[in-house]
């Protein structure tokens, strides 16, 4: 039985055929509508979420089978004090695969410690979010072709942004790849990451504070909120958040074919008028996010 906690869980070649098999389903939706009949996930969602949870959901409904859970701990068990131990031995009985969102990070870890059943981390605190990881490097791939030799911007919140932590855990694997990380000081992107992935990876990085210097030389651009759930204190958030806004001025000078993506929600990051861009693969990114959890779900229930 295999959990997806992490994206290193997976190696390069399991990537690479999770992504083969997304874009198959892509080609044939109907040659897939029936290989999970009879399945169900648990959608276990301590935190908030729209994207995520009914992306998971209608992956599963369009798999052929059907979906149970919560959307809120308050709405379950949970809030009677029950254990995430518990939780997930009770839900197991119950469900064939879990996909768990919960604000403290490891806590999809502990589940899979105690699981009957396969565990998918869907995001646990500011630490990994790994199928977003995956809608991120299908994405790329279809919009540049490749996941190797390009110039990669982080902007934004870097620190507690887990769509970026579990992005360049991935991202390092691949070769010709450089990251330009642009953030105020306060919201850089953490120094484990860079001594423990990046640096021995031998992958060259830029840590900047300006978006626009950083702008003409990259193949892709990963926006981020600044995320005021992960910020204790009002007026540090509050000073922060519209230190970077992406505008069709700033992207005067960027690439013709530079991709932007963004893990959504957006505030004011991006301002509307760039969804008229070309460029902008963020909703795309999201319809991605569907096929590859799919994709997902049948390896980790061996159907495929």
């Amino acid at each position: 039985m295999r959990h997806l906690i992490d994206p290193m869980d997976l190696s390069v070649e399991e990537l690479d055929e999770i992504l083969a098999l997304a874009q198959d389903i892509i080609k044939d939706k109907d040659k897939y509508a029936e290989t999970c009949k009879r399945k169900k996930i648990a959608t276990l969602f301590y935190e908030p979420s729209t994207r995520t949870r009914l992306s998971f959901e209608s992956a599963m409904i369009e798999l052929g089978g059907s979906v149970i859970g919560f959307s809120e701990a308050s709405s379950s068990s949970v809030s009677k004090g029950e254990s995430i131990e518990d939780t997930v031995r009770v839900v197991g009985c119950f469900a064939d695969i879990i996909a768990m969102r919960h604000p403290n990070e490891g806590a999809p870890l502990l589940a899979s410690m105690y699981s009957p059943v396969p565990i998918i981390n869907a995001g646990d605190g500011g630490h990994n979010h790994p199928t977003q990881t995956l809608t991120d490097l299908l994405t790329i791939l279809r919009e540049k072709g490749r996941l190797s030799d390009m110039t990669i911007g982080f902007c934004g919140d870097l620190k507690f942004g887990r769509t970026v932590h579990s992005l360049v855990k991935a991202m390092s694997r691949y070769s010709g790849i450089k990251f330009v990380f642009i953030s105020p000081k306060e919201l850089k992107i953490p120094e484990y990451l860079l001594s423990e992935v990046v640096e021995p990876a031998g992958i060259p990085y830029e840590e900047v504070t300006s978006l626009e210097d950083a702008m003409p030389d990259l193949d892709m651009l990963y926006m981020t909120r600044v995320q005021r759930e992960r910020f204790f204190n009002e007026a540090d958030y509050v000073r922060l958040k519209d230190t970077y806004i992406l505008d069709d001025k700033k992207l005067i000078p960027a690439k013709k074919d530079m991709v932007i993506l963004h893990p959504l929600p957006r505030v004011n990051e991006i301002s509307v008028t760039v969804d008229k861009d070309p460029r902008a693969a963020y909703f795309r990114q999201v319809l991605n996010g569907k096929y590859v959890r799919m994709a997902l779900i049948l390896k980790l229930l061996e159907l495929m």
